[in-house]
């Protein structure tokens, strides 16, 4: 039996304050509020790289649970924007900066809004398949590398930070079964353009989550043999206010159990949802989580509290 142990987290301290660019952008601060939701975006060092990122997760991690890093028997990264061109993978970069063994494998994964959730059943299987009893799912996907300033479409959104999800043998948190879906067609609905910035179709993102994502997790729930009712929390990705909020209204849920927290840190692209179960689903014993976005690409599942995270 293996699953999520404990999550340490990093978010930079430098803010970008939106409240301060309402004219820039020509919106209001309801707006700014009420559909955007993030009021502060958090902004990494010039000299930090995506390896630094999750290097500090991990130092993070570490002051919550004990363990040793040699006992660290894979490591796995989420990100679209990895250190320099990407080559070495970023993976080998943290293997290196944290000196962990020589037998601990390290590879990549590239996924962007979806990848707490496919990276959690990558590792998981695994993990599984070759008897690792200790592994680490890194996210760490800087947007501030790609992100044009004067781009209202995605300069009031994306923020930086990262986080450590240790998967070992006396889980907090037991997975149950995924539910994967792409739609290839339409990826260059959030892309990197020939300038090398990031470039968003707002409105089709937006179509694509309210539609999608409200079924494939109530397919969840239903491979899970459960219902709605059963469920304490949703963790949604933290796209925008206004779409976790619709997505919540399409499901037909009460809005205390769908929570937004990326408000003084932005949407953090595959962080987002390890942030918001660090930090809201301490007293929930059944928690679904969505990841949705960059592909376009989805996945749900269903997270149990164990009896250790119960006591």
């Amino acid at each position: 039996m293996i699953g999520i142990q404990a999550i340490g987290t990093y978010i930079p301290v430098q803010r970008i304050d939106n409240r301060e660019r309402l004219s820039q952008f020509a919106v209001d601060e309801s707006f700014l509020h009420d559909k955007i939701g993030m009021l502060r975006l958090a902004v990494k060092a010039a000299d930090e790289e995506t390896s630094d990122l999750c290097c500090k997760a991990f130092a993070d991690l570490q002051r919550k649970v004990l363990f040793d890093s040699d006992e660290i028997q894979c490591i796995v990264v989420c990100t679209q924007n990895p250190d320099g061109s990407g080559l070495p993978h970023t993976s080998a970069n943290v293997h290196g900066k944290l000196s962990l063994s020589d037998s601990c494998a390290a590879f990549d994964i590239s996924l962007g809004c979806s990848g707490f959730v496919y990276g959690l059943s990558v590792i998981q299987a695994f993990m599984q398949a070759n008897g690792f009893e200790k592994g680490i799912l890194f996210t760490a996907d800087p947007y501030s590398k790609i992100i044009d300033a004067q781009d209202k479409n995605t300069s009031l959104l994306f923020g930086d930070g990262a986080t450590a999800t240790l998967i070992g043998g006396r889980p907090l948190w037991q997975s149950g079964r995924f539910v994967f879906g792409s739609r290839g067609c339409e990826s260059s609905a959030i892309q990197v353009e020939e300038n090398g910035k990031l470039a968003m179709n707002g409105r089709g993102v937006f179509s694509f989550s309210a539609t999608e994502v409200p079924s494939s997790i109530r397919r969840a729930l239903s491979d899970n043999n459960l219902t709605e009712n059963d469920v304490d929390c949703y963790l949604l990705h933290q796209g925008s206010r206004y779409i976790v909020d619709t997505i919540a209204k399409k499901l037909g849920v009460a809005p205390d159990k769908v929570p937004f927290g990326a408000a003084d840190y932005g949407n953090t692209v595959s962080s987002s949802i390890p942030l918001l179960l660090n930090e809201s689903a301490a007293d929930h014993r059944i928690v679904v989580v969505a990841g949705f976005g960059v592909g376009l690409s989805w996945a749900s599942t269903v997270l149990f509290k164990t009896e250790i995270g119960a006591d």
